[in-house]
């Protein structure tokens, strides 16, 4: 794109379908969008529908992170499940949130819509188990945030895991303008409530997935206390689902979305992808002011048949692999 904040002309569509047809013939499972960004934003639909048609093409999908999770998070949604439906691909929804005052609460509006409309496309979202964001600095999302924590700073890296509201009271400006200056940078945003994601959690649709970003300096903790948070809180604690229903949501549900054969299941002749832990003790540890906490009650993990972690450490053993589409040919 030569201007991001304008429409792809023809020719960088054209080049965009040539890219992505690679992609698709080297192992992409489908097309990402990340339509809430400023490098997508000024995407048109038309621009998404047409590349997607080249993704079914493939037996391939679409993940899209909404064009907002905020005051228009139902038209975002109508937005995604217009594109998939147009293309006959199936949705998976990233990150699914009600991310803003004005839509606190509509968790169950949001499942109903998705659930009517799984009658008729395939359908899939994951989520964290938290109540607060993770993304680069931006000012549009501050205005809806209680809170923002910096998680990262180019230019200001002894900044990170400061609050941004004290970092402009001490410049002397407003959040925005403080936010410009710690830019690039990332930000943990406080923006959503306990309930909505509680019931988003427990859908039977939902995957978990942590969204984590290593790169930051002090990461939100869902980087390293997704799936033992909602084994120990969210099943053991909250009892607000079972074990096996909180597995599947990990393992074999996300394994049966993105097509990976063989993965996600215990069962003769599969990968051996095993994760040991104890469901009496399993816990996060990682907390918004200690990020970086590894938690407790995982036992070993096993990838492709080889121990990877054991009794609390790496074993540096590298047994993993890439994972690529089965679907490499057009159909």
């Amino acid at each position: 794109m030569a201007n991001l904040e304008e429409v792809a002309t023809r020719a960088e569509l054209d080049r965009m379908i040539v890219l992505l047809d690679e992609a698709m013939k080297s192992g992409a499972f489908g097309l990402s969008t990340g339509l809430y960004y400023p490098p997508a934003r000024a995407a048109a639909p038309v621009e998404i529908v047409t590349l997607l048609h080249l993704v079914s093409d493939y037996g391939g999908l679409i993940t899209a992170h909404l064009r907002d999770e905020g005051d228009d998070l139902i038209p975002s949604i109508e937005e995604a499940l217009s594109f998939a439906r147009t293309s006959g691909v199936p949705l998976v929804i990233s990150h699914l949130k009600c991310a803003a005052p004005g839509v606190w609460g509509r968790s169950a509006k949001v499942l109903n819509l998705l659930d009517k409309a799984a009658a008729h496309q395939e359908i899939a979202f994951d989520v964290y188990p938290y109540d607060a964001s993770s993304t680069m600095l931006m000012s549009d999302p501050l205005g809806t945030a209680r809170r923002v924590v910096v998680s990262w700073s180019e230019p200001y890296p002894n900044k990170a895991g400061q609050d941004l509201a004290d970092i402009a009271s001490c410049w002397c400006c407003a959040p925005e303008e403080a936010a410009r200056r710690l830019s690039p940078g990332g930000g943990i945003y406080y923006k959503m409530q306990e309930d909505d994601v509680r019931r988003i959690v427990t859908h039977p649709r939902s995957m978990i997935g942590s969204d984590g970003l290593p790169h930051d300096t002090h990461p939100h903790p869902r980087l390293w206390g997704t799936f033992p948070r909602v084994l120990g809180r969210y099943v053991r604690e909250l009892k607000l689902l079972t074990l096996p229903q909180a597995v599947r949501k990990m393992t074999s549900l996300p394994a049966a979305v993105f097509g990976l054969e063989d993965r996600g299941v215990l069962k003769e002749g599969a990968m051996a992808d095993l994760t040991i832990f104890d469901d009496n003790l399993v816990i996060d540890e990682a907390t918004y002011d200690r990020p970086l906490q590894p938690s407790i009650g995982i036992r070993s993990v096993v990838v492709n048949g080889g121990l990877v972690w054991s009794n609390g450490a790496p074993t540096r053993a590298m047994t993993g692999r890439v994972l690529r589409h089965q679907a490499s040919e057009k159909t």
